[in-house]
């Protein structure tokens, strides 16, 4: 029997990228989407192991899970833990405020704290903000994007930056919050697999491969990120 493609990610509510699991439905969004169709076409049953942030990759080193599908920006830091595929997604940054507190540039944040995941890409951009003061949240919280929102809410911290996509919801009608504006990164997400089982890396990069080449790729992005630009271009 086939052993299932096991794959570690938070259990959070991020629409579109992910929502919390359903035992009925199961886990939606554009990440699930697409961990379905790399164990689709790998002949695989897909298995999600729920972690805390900071507990993902460990549990990929220690042959817990094959890899790490989860909002994993390809940055140093990370590519000294473990080996990447291919792109699954490309990401813009952007920051969120209080609604009717929102500043137009990263001028405004002068004096203003701003908060991101601990070593995280988006850490990386709220520390070349000029004059913020940046708070760190810890990647050990079984919901950090959970608590950053509410941390803004509550005035706790005066805006809060991550990937274009978490923000889809929010940054148009929602009473709460408002998009400031988005710094185009070009923030690469990938698969982060263990370094010492390559043949593991490969083979999931190849599905990725089959998925970007035919297609099926792209209509799970149009379908849950019908807002965003698709950045792989036409299909060769």
């Amino acid at each position: 029997m086939t052993a299932p493609l096991r794959l570690a990610c938070i259990d959070s509510e991020a629409p579109p990228l992910f929502q919390l699991n359903d035992p009925e439905r199961g886990r939606l969004g554009y990440e699930p989407a697409v961990g379905q169709l790399i164990a689709d076409e790998l002949g695989r049953n897909l298995e999600w192991v729920y972690l805390p942030w900071n507990d993902m990759i460990p549990a990929v080193q220690r042959g817990e899970a094959d890899g790490v599908l989860c909002g994993q920006g390809i940055i140093p830091s990370r590519e000294a833990q473990v080996d990447f595929t291919r792109p699954y997604a490309v990401f813009h940054e952007s920051v969120l405020m209080r609604r009717g507190e929102a500043v137009p540039d990263a001028g405004g944040l002068r004096g203003k704290r701003v908060a991101a995941i601990a070593d995280s890409a988006n850490m990386a951009l709220a520390q070349s903000f000029e004059g913020a003061d940046v708070v760190p949240f810890g990647g050990d919280s079984d919901d950090v994007y959970a608590e950053m929102l509410a941390a803004l809410k509550s005035g706790e911290v005066d805006a809060v930056v991550d990937d274009d996509v978490v923000f889809v919801p929010l940054g148009s009608s929602d009473p709460d919050f408002e998009l400031c504006f988005t710094v185009r990164t070009g923030n690469r997400w990938a698969v982060g697999c263990a370094k010492d089982r390559p043949d593991v890396r490969q083979e999931i990069d190849s599905a990725l491969a089959s998925i970007l080449g035919d297609g099926r790729l792209e209509a799970v992005w149009r379908e849950w990120l019908p807002t965003l630009e698709y950045p792989f271009g036409e299909r060769p």
